[in-house]
Parts: C-alpha cells; structure tokens; sequence
C-alpha cells in the first residue's frame, strides 16, 4: 500500500479532472499544478501549488521546460526503501511525489486538423509529460500513475476503501498502462513525421519505413474470431477517424469477427461504383454484384447472380435504401447484414421483425489511401492499397475482332469486380452486373468453370474478366465454349505471342 500525500496533476484532457481533485483534496492531499490545469483548480476553489513556486524555478520557453526538474523527478523516481535515496533528497531539499495524473498534449488528434502547420504538430509533442509518465511508471511500486482519465473513479473507490492509499496490485495495472500510452503517442509521431519527411513520396512508389510502429485502441471485444473456438476484438487505429470504425449499427445483434471481415470487403468493392450499385459478400467474396440506374435493379441483379451462395450474406448499397428496394430484399431470404449510406424511415420499419439482421449505416464511400497489412509468423507484410483504374487509352486489343462499346462497358465493370475477388479470379459479365463469379481456385481453368455454372445459360454472348494473365489457352477454350465473345486480362505471359491464344 502507498499513502497519497502530494499528487502532480498536469492534464490536457480535462475529463473528470475537477471530481478527481475534489476528492484528493478532501484525503489531504497536497496538489501541484502547471498551467491552465492549475487555473482551473484554483477557480472552483481547490488548493493548488504551482509547479514553477514548488521547484522556484519559472515556466520559461513558452512553456517548453516546467516540470523537467529535479525536485519533480527525483521526488517521483526515489527508491523509498533505499536509505541513500532518502538521504539525497534530504540533502537537496526534495519532497516525495506519490502521485501524477498526466495526459499529454493531443498530438493525434492535431494532426487530424485539415491543413495543420508542421509548427503546430511540433509544439504538440509533449516533452514533460511522457517524461513524468515514465519516471512514475518506472516507479510504481511507491508512485501511483494515472494517464487515463477513465481510470479517476477506481483510483478515488481505492483511497476510501484503503484510508488514502493504494494497493500494489492498481499500481502496477496503473504504471503498465502508462507504457502502453507512451509507446502509442512516440509511435504516433514518428509515424507522422516520417511521413511528412518523405514529403510527396508515398508508400505507393515503394517508400516504406525500415522501422513499423503501429497504434490501435481497442473498440470492443467480439463474441468470438473466426471460429468459435477463437477469442478476437475489434481495433481502431489511432489518429484515424474514416473508414469501417464509423459504422453505425441501427438494427440487429453483435458484429461477429466475420461480418466485420464480410462488410469491409462488400464496402471496398461498392466504392468502385458511381451509378446505383449493390454488392452481396458471402466468406470474404463476391457472390452478386450489379450496377443499374435504379438501386433495387442493382440489387436484384445482383441477387439473381448467385441466390444459392448470396443466403446468409452481406448486402452492400451505395445509396440510401428507400423502401422499394427494401421490400424487394426482405422477400429475397435470410441475410446477416445490410449496410448502406443512409435507410428511410419506412425501411427501418419495414425490417423490425428481422430482429437478427444487422443494418448498419456508413458514410464515406470514397476509397481510403491507406496501406494494406498481413500478419505472417513472426513478421508482418506491407504493401499499398490497390487503388488503380484502367485507363482505356492504353487497353491493348490483341485479336481481329474489337470489343463492341457495349462490351467493353462490361468488361471495365468485370475489371473492378475481379480485382476484389480471390485469385485465381474469372468473372463472367453483361452489361454492368455479373452473372457467373469463380474465386478461390487453385487452377484458373477451374475458375472459368464455377463462372460458367453460376451463370447457367446467361454465359452465352458474356464478357470475362480475369485477374492474371493466361498462361495456356485450355482456360480461354472454356471461356469460348461457354459462350464468352470478349475477354479482358492483364497480359504478362510468355505465351502472351502465341496465335493460338488469339483464334479461338
């Protein structure tokens, strides 16, 4: 147990801060303060020293330096069972600090500001803070560290259960938690400044750090991971405030692990569209996908795709679901989740007694530039986002025959599709919704084959979409026998010249 005598408390997030002093000072608790923190204690009538009176030494250089002093970190970093120790700050005139309450200067969240000056980011990295932190933490055995304002109320319930103390077992949960924070804050600024260091150049031109700190703050813990026996949570990194993290859930029980995995996938792939557009996701792929001049045609377009894999997944609308839609996917069968920029009322209403189906609201449908990650054991891979379009003024007709306007409207639409669907990827399309999706396989023979399956009789006059290039004509042979007249691919094989690939 450690006895709270004198606290410092020097916070940037006010939070709760008045209720905590409030009940320090009635343990007699002595406070030092710093700045507005201290200004804001002495006007709602709570004792306070200031730091500057306490080490007689002033702030100074606009507040850079005023608590980096040996009266405030030898009074926090002092072994109190350490007779020398003792004796030091006996000889200095040093008092025992057993308490610091520090949040740090909001550097995440100033760099978050639209068109912030490298000048402003600077000044809002703390120095004394993290520098506090530290010494208390590494000193928690006699000091308690607070950085988290969540953590005031358990630290005042403590000091009355326990008489003005604390108990070994909140100190050390305290002073752990502190390393945590910092370590997150200086991953936060080198993340930012490196990036502000390479100026122009990006991930995107092969730019990568040589070393990767990350920072996420948990969201919420999940049921379960991707199978039941698996414990997971939900993540958001720190500083960013676009992306899945701002879903807003309207209707439905809890997220799992893989309808998070199901909605960021249907999210990216229904960004690529600018006219009304519908996808539905099942195990991380497309199973529908269209885009029409109304929502519910994309929509049922999109459904007729592949109704038998479609049951029990993901729809994706990159419109505001008005209810005549609506009423067309309540009849289609059971879903797990449906997310859209915006639900009229009556669709709302329309859903109530699906009480197990997740609606969920999300705004933002431009694509985000952001680099992708995937953990390997005891490493880690980066790359960036795949964020190309095709630009038709260097598509390369390799046969006699020239794709009509209206097929190549659809082999673009087939394009955007493949690039969000499992390698080897072949996509049978017409006009702009897909008809036939083979993902995942090992062969891309097999691919052209599932495609031509799922389609049925609507193969006939497709357009094909693949992902990679052909490297033996066996899979264009099925495509022709399916019923395909036009096909787009990326090129790239050595067998790229040979005529064979190009007369059938």
């Amino acid at each position: 147990m450690v006895k709270i005598k004198r606290a410092l408390i020097s916070v940037s997030d006010k939070t709760g801060i008045l209720d905590f002093a409030k009940e320090l000072n009635k343990f007699g608790v002595e406070i030092l303060s710093t700045g507005g923190t201290a200004k804001l204690l002495r006007e709602n009538n709570i004792p306070v020293k200031e730091v500057s009176e306490y080490t007689g030494f002033p702030e100074m250089l606009d507040g850079r330096v005023k608590t980096l002093h040996p009266k405030i970190h030898g009074g926090l970093l002092a072994l109190r069972d350490n007779p020398e120790h003792m004796a030091t700050l006996k000889d200095h005139g040093i008092g025992l600090i057993d308490m610091v309450a520090v949040n740090l200067y909001p550097f995440e969240k100033t760099t978050q500001k639209p068109g912030v000056a490298i000048e402003e980011v600077i000044e809002n990295i703390d120095i004394g803070g993290p520098s506090m932190l530290r010494s208390a933490a590494k000193n928690h055995r006699s000091v308690a560290v607070i950085c988290n304002p969540g953590r005031y109320p358990q630290v005042i319930e403590e000091l009355k259960k326990n008489n003005g103390c604390l108990p070994d077992s909140l100190l050390r949960d305290l002073g752990i938690e502190v390393f945590s924070r910092t370590s997150q804050y200086d991953g936060a600024i080198f993340a930012y400044l490196n990036k502000w260091n390479n100026g122009s150049k990006t991930a995107a031109i092969g730019i990568f750090p040589d070393t990767l700190t990350l920072s996420f703050e948990k969201i919420q813990d999940l049921r379960y991971g991707e199978n039941p026996h698996q414990k997971a949570a939900f993540y958001k990194e720190k500083g960013k405030s676009v992306g899945l993290i701002n879903l807003k859930q309207l209707q439905g029980k809890e997220l799992s692990f893989n309808n998070i995995l199901d909605l960021n996938a249907a999210l990216e792939l229904v960004r690529e569209f600018s006219q009304p557009a519908a996808v539905i996701v099942k195990h991380n792929n497309p199973c529908g996908v269209a885009e029409d001049k109304t929502l519910e045609k994309a929509f049922l377009y999109a459904w007729k795709c592949d109704p038998l894999s479609a049951f029990g997944g993901i729809v994706a609308l990159n419109r505001k679901l008005d209810l005549k839609t609506a009423k067309v996917i309540a009849k289609s069968g059971f879903l797990e989740c449906i997310i859209a920029p915006g639900f009229e009322q009556e669709t709302l209403e329309l859903f109530k007694e699906k009480k197990n189906l997740r609606i969920l609201e999300f705004y933002g449908l431009e694509p985000i530039n952001e680099p992708e990650f995937k953990r390997v054991s005891g490493g880690l891979l980066l790359q960036d986002k795949d964020l190309a379009t095709l630009d038709l003024n260097n598509l390369k007709v390799v046969t006699k025959r020239k794709p009509t306007k209206q097929e190549m409207t659809s082999l673009i639409f087939g394009w955007k599709v493949a690039k969000h669907v499992k390698s080897n990827a072949i996509i049978l399309t017409k006009g702009t919704r897909a008809v036939g999706i083979g993902a995942g396989q090992m062969s891309r023979v097999d691919s052209v084959m599932i495609a031509k399956k799922k389609s049925g009789k609507l193969s006939a006059n497709s357009c094909l979409a693949s992902d990679a290039f052909f490297p033996k004509p066996d899979a264009i042979s099925w495509a022709h026998k399916a019923g395909a007249k036009a096909i787009i691919q990326p090129g790239g094989s050595i067998a790229d010249q040979n005529p064979g690939l190009r007369q059938i």
